[in-house]
Order: structure tokens, then sequence, then C-alpha cells
């Protein structure tokens, strides 16, 4: 639904804008140029005017605010994040970049190796995530993302589905727990998944978490939204109560900055006993390919990597045991 969306809001634009040069251009260059300049620098506005809402909330809960100049450059980069997101990769580069796992010289695909899902946040798709899938292949890692339906108008664990196919498939490929990276509302979707698991599936599915602006907390933006499921990531929404903390044997890593313009005070993104990392100057989709956090998520993917495999195979064990009595009882 996304896709669409945002394909009709960038060929609409594109439209408008040339039925307006086109009547207005022979009449008065300026007045084509104004209205010119109003489609292109739209996004500006919403995100500058999201930028200045962030520094009053932040001043008035007594949370250091970023400098001037830094948030300025954080609205700028993400204005530019914004034209090539929404403007070009969500609505038409949703498959451009496919799933990859590294294969033998023979076509098989090789096994051990530990796999990255990439989980995407509200009003976007798989597309978000191109620059790390190519990344993540270039070096070798496996990697898999998929696009959270349905996206509007139910809650949050309608989309749980989604990711539970994507996960069991790269788990079936590399015979290894994966790395989880959720960006935004991808993260409450993979509390809500991990919470519909119990300790031993969680131990063959999730080897690590990390959320890049997620609203663990609520975000303050919400509480201007109508519709599912915006409406259950409102600070203290009964279903972020309902949701709870996550379970103590999944670990989480939680990124977070003082300059997002969807997800503050910056608090709200981050999770009781989970590693914490706070920027002050990447605004909220900027934080996503922020160095920092991708350079972290590789340190991460290699750590794991040289662990002992024995808590997934001891879990892989325990539920084909639990399978094979299954069938018995069953025969």
């Amino acid at each position: 639904m996304n896709t669409w969306f945002w394909r009709c809001v960038v060929m609409g634009s594109w439209l408008a804008l040339l039925l307006w040069c086109s009547y207005w251009g022979p009449r008065s260059a300026a007045v084509a140029l104004l209205g010119a300049m109003l489609v292109a620098g739209g996004a500006g506005l919403q995100l500058g005017t999201q930028m200045l809402m962030m520094r009053a909330v932040l001043r008035s809960r007594g949370v250091p605010l970023p400098p001037a100049m830094v948030a300025l450059r954080a609205w700028l980069s993400e204005w530019r994040w914004a034209w090539r997101l929404f403007g070009w990769q969500i609505p038409f580069g949703e498959h451009a970049e496919p799933d990859g796992a590294p294969e033998d010289r023979e076509g098989r695909q090789e096994q051990g190796r530990v796999g990255v899902v990439l989980v995407h946040g509200y009003f976007c798709n798989r597309g978000v995530w191109a620059v790390w899938l190519r990344g993540l292949k270039a070096r070798g890692i496996p990697c898999m993302a998929m696009t959270l339906e349905p996206a509007h108008g139910s809650p949050v664990d309608a989309m749980v589905d989604d990711l539970d196919r994507c996960v069991k498939e790269i788990v079936q490929r590399t015979h290894r727990a994966p790395l989880l990276v959720a960006h935004s509302m991808g993260g409450l979707v993979v509390r809500a998944w991990l919470k519909r698991l119990d300790s031993d599936q969680r131990a063959r599915y999730a080897a690590h978490v990390v959320t890049v602006a997620t609203p663990h907390g609520g975000a303050w933006l919400a509480r201007f939204a109508q519709r599912l499921p915006a409406v259950d990531m409102r600070e203290g929404s009964d279903w972020l109560q309902r949701l709870g903390q996550p379970p103590q044997d999944v670990s989480f890593s939680c990124w977070c900055s003082s300059s997002d313009n969807i997800v503050f005070p910056p608090d709200l993104a981050v999770l009781p006993n989970a590693q914490c990392h706070q920027v002050d100057d990447a605004a909220h989709m900027q934080l996503l390919f922020d160095p920092r956090v991708w350079q972290h998520c590789l340190q991460l993917q290699a750590q794991l990597q040289g662990r002992p495999q024995a808590r997934y195979q001891a879990a892989e064990a325990g539920a084909s045991a639990a399978g094979a009595g299954a069938r018995a009882c069953g025969s």
C-alpha cells in the first residue's frame, strides 16, 4: 500500500508542477517559479516544521537541545534523504535490490553464516534498505528485507506474520539465528513478534536486535494520528502497555538522536537494559544511513559469527524432538 501511495504522491506532484508551469509560464515567470519552488520545497517545509516542534518539546521537557547549526545540517540532510527515499526508492524501487545469500562454486547456498534481517518503519517498504542490501551482499553476508503489510488501518501486531516468514526463511538458508536491524516502527514489530515466541524459538530466530529511531516509549507526534498503526505509537498507548518489556533472553542495541524529527525526546527510543547509542547530529531517516550505525551492525554480525552455535543448535534439537513427538502422537 505504501508503494502505491508514494507513487501517487510523486506522480501527482510532477503532474501538478507541469500543469502549473504550463499555465503560468507564458503569463508570469515569477508565479510559475514560485509554484515550482513550493512543490520542490514542500518536503523541506514539512521536515523543518517537525524540527521546530521537536526543539520546542525538548525545551519544554528540560532535555538538552542540539546546537542550532547541528540541527540545521540534520534538516538539510533529512531533506536530501527524503527526496531519494520517498521520491524514488520507496515508490519505484521496492524490489530493485533483491535479497542475497552467499553461494559456493557449484551455486549452492552456503550455510553457517549469520544473516541480517532488515525491518522497515512506518510509511516505508523494503526499498528503503537498498543501500544496506547492496553493502551486505558485497561482504558475503546473507540478508533479507520484507515489506510489512497491512500498512494502514490495522494494529502493529498485524505485520508480525511478514516478519516471521522472512526470519524463518533466512534461518532455513543459513542454519543460524540472524541479527535483526529495525528502523522506527519496525522495532515495535520485532518486539511484538518476539512476544509471540517461546524461549527456544527466540534462541533459533533472534541472535540480537538493533533498533534505529524506534519509538519504544511512543512518539510525541503520534498524538495527532487518527488511524492504526500510528495510534499504537502514541506515548503511553494501551498497545504499548500491553506489549510490555522485551524478553531478557534477547539482547538489544538502541540507536537514538537528539535531532530526530519524528521520535523525540530521544529517551523514547531507548529500552531499559539495552545498549544505548545516542548521537546529536542525525534526523530520523538520516540515522538509518549513518556510518556509525552501519559499522556497529557489521561489528555485531562479526561478533555473532564468532560465537559458538550451541544455543541455536540446542533450540533446533529441542524443536526437532518436539516435532518428532507430535508426529508420533498423531500416528
